[in-house]
């Protein structure tokens, strides 16, 4: 009889060592976890999940030699110049901050918002362009059009957030950067069909690790060169924290302007207007 019990005992253990889990993913999958603030202000998070669960595609390296005139990695080397880009704003918890740091060094920026998120928190938005920033579009929801593998969405996505920015600050954004940077050749062309300037990176922060402040900055200062675009986010999943990334500003700004470095947005850098 005991031993009948510790053998039930031990497939009670087990069923719930692996459904629990499963009972969380799914939680968390639909929403249950959204960051509430104010007046039960929800942040929609990205459809396709953070950004340290996903696979790597084609290298955007790689894109960027098959389609030179749409997929850009950086800007030219012949003049002392880096952009600052933010992925997956707007975000009441950490846009504000973001905003307030480049307005006090007087630093412009580029910002590839989240459409669903822009609809939401529509006055950090048309801040962003008041102040002098670039808006680009990131997306809709957020999802990861490599495992989705359908060109239609991602049409469907890029037209549906450049209505929201349109609305917001009065251009339809050229630029366009993917969830997670990833792409396929099909979905670059479809881009370029668009009249898209697909947007990559040449220093990744890392910073949606949640990486401490001066690591952050560290990679950006120690990496800069003439041209070159720095991948940072002004936006998190519901748990997620992005303090390290505004006290990184704080590191990187200062030092590389005593270095000689102007900050100008990914319009400027690359010589392409932002709107289409």
């Amino acid at each position: 009889m005991k031993t009948y019990r510790k053998i039930l005992l031990a497939v009670v253990c087990l069923l719930l060592f692996f459904l629990l889990p499963v009972g969380m993913a799914f939680a968390n999958d639909h929403g249950v976890n959204w960051f509430k603030r104010g007046e039960e202000r929800q942040i929609p998070d990205p459809e396709g999940g953070a950004e340290m669960t996903q696979r790597i595609p084609v290298s955007n390296v790689v894109l960027q030699q098959r389609y030179p005139d749409t997929v850009v990695l950086a800007g030219p080397t012949t003049a002392n110049r880096i952009a600052l880009t933010f992925d997956d704003g707007p975000d009441p918890r950490f846009t504000p901050q973001v905003l307030d740091v480049l307005q006090e060094y007087n630093v412009p920026a580029t910002f590839f918002v989240m459409g669903r998120r822009a609809e939401r928190f529509p006055d950090l938005v048309t801040r962003m362009a008041a102040e002098g920033h670039v808006i680009g579009n990131h997306s809709y929801s957020h999802p990861n059009f490599v495992v989705e593998d359908d060109v239609a969405l991602l049409e469907q996505e890029v037209l549906q957030t450049e209505a929201i920015i349109q609305n917001l600050v009065g251009y339809r954004p050229r630029f366009f950067r993917a969830p997670y940077g990833f792409l396929y050749n099909e979905l670059v062309e479809k881009l370029a069909e668009l009249n898209n300037t697909v947007v990559a990176w040449s220093i990744d922060t890392l910073d949606w690790r949640e990486r401490p402040a001066e690591e952050v900055a560290f990679s950006v200062i120690s990496s800069a060169q003439p041209g070159s675009i720095v991948l940072m986010h002004d936006g998190a999943e519901a748990d997620g924290d992005r303090t390290q990334t505004i006290e990184a500003l704080r590191q990187i700004i200062p030092t590389l302007q005593e270095q000689g470095f102007e900050f100008v947005t990914v319009s400027e850098l690359i010589g392409i207007p932002y709107e289409k």
